[in-house]
Parts: structure tokens; C-alpha cells; sequence
């Protein structure tokens, strides 16, 4: 396993986490010696930078802010730059365990994507209303598009390998939703293997969350327009997705 996350790199997004971002990168380091860590300041309007770089990331800073999709494109093309054969999206926010990043790299041996399941017997994350309503349509239509079962096609908790890192450079979704739902339909009808294994998720560290109660049915409704939009685009292949 070392040799692999020596090959890995952990990508995080973050979006005004000045007030997490370093106790999460330090985190990291702590649970994963030696391991590669890219900051993707996404926009930010306060101190993300300062503190991800003061925890000893490097930072790559966006002029404006474009999403979680747009920042891990941005993720993906720096790992191909610098010779890293696998990504792994921990967000800044420290709800993501970095213990679990080991297993989630392990299972690329056979997969081209693993993502961290919430729902599948670990730790007592739960998501209620619509949005659980959404969450469990998803994963419903994208298990079969991805011909294995899956019950947390929105979790950011991800690991990516050769494959699909090099599909993902170029074609990676930037859109809302689009990191989730539209990147594992192109990833799938691009014959990528998509596995999951069940993660224990933690509270927010700091920063303010993306979703709240007032948001849930406008997230249902998008979830599902994002869906459609994914499916009807035409596939690519991972030669599309290959550099020449």
C-alpha cells in the first residue's frame, strides 16, 4: 500500500474553509506520511490559501469560483503533470476520514473508480426528505448504468485511478451535480469498473454547508435534471479521454 500512495494524489476542493482547511490537511499528513496533497482554492474570498499552505499543501488558486467539478478538472490535469496515477477527493471540510483513503486506494486494483459509501453499514451518517428521496432514485438508475450496486452515487469521498483520471482531465463535468451523478454516467459508458466500499462520515470542522433544509426539494429537482442531461449526452471512450 505505501507504494500506491506514493502514487496518489489527494485533491481537495475548498471554497471559504479558511477555518478547516489546515487541521484537515494536517490530518491527512498525519494519517497518510508522505502522501501528496493539492489545495484547489476554488474562488475563495477569505484566508483558504494562507492557511492550506501554512499546513504545507500546495495550493492551486482559481480566479472565481466553478464548482467542485471545475476544481477537481484542475486536480486531475495536475496529476497527470506530475506523474501521479491516482486522485483521491477529500473535502476540506473535514467530514471526510483520510483513515479510510488506504482501502478506498486499495480496491483500484480491479476498479477504475471506488467511491466512499455513506449508506453501506458504516457509521451512522444519515440524510432525511427529499434529498434522501434523490439520493436513493440515483443510486437506483446508476447502478444499473454502472451494472453493480451503489448507494451513495453523490458522496465526494472518491478514489480515481489511471483510467479514469485521464478520462476525467479533460471531461470531467463542471456543472452543478456534475461531479457526482454526470461523472460516473460518463465514466461508466466509457467501460470504466465502479466499486464502492462503506465509509464512516464526521460533522463539518468549519465553514458553512452547501445544503440546508430550505434547499432540499430544489436539490431533488436538479438532481433529476442533472440525470437526464448526463444520460442523453453521447458517450465517450477512454480513447476520447486519453492524451495522444
Amino acid at each position: 500500500m505505501p507504494h500506491q500512495l506514493e502514487r496518489t494524489l489527494i485533491v481537495m476542493p475548498a471554497f471559504n474553509e479558511e477555518a478547516s482547511v489546515a487541521a484537515v490537511v494536517r490530518e491527512v499528513q498525519a494519517r497518510l506520511p508522505g502522501v501528496s496533497i493539492l489545495v484547489v482554492n476554488d474562488g475563495s474570498t477569505d484566508n483558504t490559501t494562507v492557511e492550506a499552505r501554512s499546513a504545507g499543501a500546495v495550493v492551486a488558486e482559481l480566479p472565481f469560483n466553478l464548482g467542485v467539478g471545475g476544481a477537481m478538472r484542475v486536480g486531475f490535469k495536475y496529476a497527470i503533470e506530475h506523474g501521479y496515477d491516482n486522485v483521491v477527493q477529500v473535502d476540506s471540510d473535514g467530514q471526510h476520514d483520510p483513515a479510510g483513503v488506504p482501502q478506498l486506494v486499495a480496491e483500484l486494483a480491479t476498479a477504475d473508480i471506488v467511491l466512499g459509501a455513506r449508506f453501506a453499514g458504516e457509521g451512522d451518517y444519515q440524510v432525511r426528505g427529499p434529498r434522501r428521496w434523490a439520493m436513493v432514485v440515483l443510486s437506483g438508475v446508476l447502478s444499473k448504468v454502472a451494472r453493480t450496486r451503489l448507494t451513495d452515487t453523490t458522496s465526494g469521498f472518491r478514489a480515481t485511478g489511471p483510467r479514469a483520471v485521464r478520462l476525467f482531465a479533460e471531461h470531467y463535468p463542471a456543472e452543478y451535480l456534475g461531479d457526482t451523478i454526470e461523472s460516473l454516467v460518463i465514466a461508466a459508458r466509457a467501460g470504466c469498473v465502479v466499486r464502492q466500499v462503506p465509509v464512516a462520515m464526521r460533522p463539518r470542522a468549519g465553514g458553512t454547508p452547501s445544503h440546508n433544509p430550505f434547499k432540499a426539494a430544489t436539490y431533488l429537482g436538479r438532481a433529476g435534471i442533472a440525470l437526464v442531461f448526463a444520460l442523453i449526452r453521447p458517450p465517450l471512450t477512454l480513447a476520447q479521454g486519453e492524451p495522444a
